[in-house]
């Protein structure tokens, strides 16, 4: 599954990609630069990296996204929370509740969560 992941820059671009999609390569290119401050050739090279690892498509200077931003978002959590927590979720939840309090509308979203996750 390391496949999924993406370094910060490349999440950064591909989030461009996911947010426009289809685009052509040239648009893909300004908005890069309006976005990232990145130049033409390094757009091309992180482009062609990520399309040789199988992450997004550059078909006849259309791009389009492989993978969906939601799959790599699982992984990188996943990830985490086996590095940093042991797999625990309850261990992760409770650090990062540590020192933040919960708007009662976020209360009512994770409960929601919960409980789906209860269901199956």
């Amino acid at each position: 599954m390391d496949e999924l992941k993406l370094y910060d820059g490349e999440f950064k671009f591909a989030t461009i990609v996911w947010e426009n999609e289809p685009l052509a390569s040239g648009e893909l290119v300004n908005l890069s630069a309006e976005k990232l401050g990145w130049k033409k050739s390094t757009v091309y090279t992180v482009l062609k990296k990520l399309c040789e690892r199988n992450i997004l498509k550059n078909q006849d200077s259309v791009v389009t996204a492989i993978v969906k931003k939601d799959d790599v978002q699982k992984y990188e959590s996943e990830a985490i929370l086996e590095k940093v927590f042991d797999g625990s979720l309850p261990k992760f939840i409770a650090s990062f509740l540590d020192e933040k309090r919960l708007s009662e509308k976020e209360v009512r979203e994770i409960q929601e969560i919960l409980n789906k996750s209860r269901k199956g």
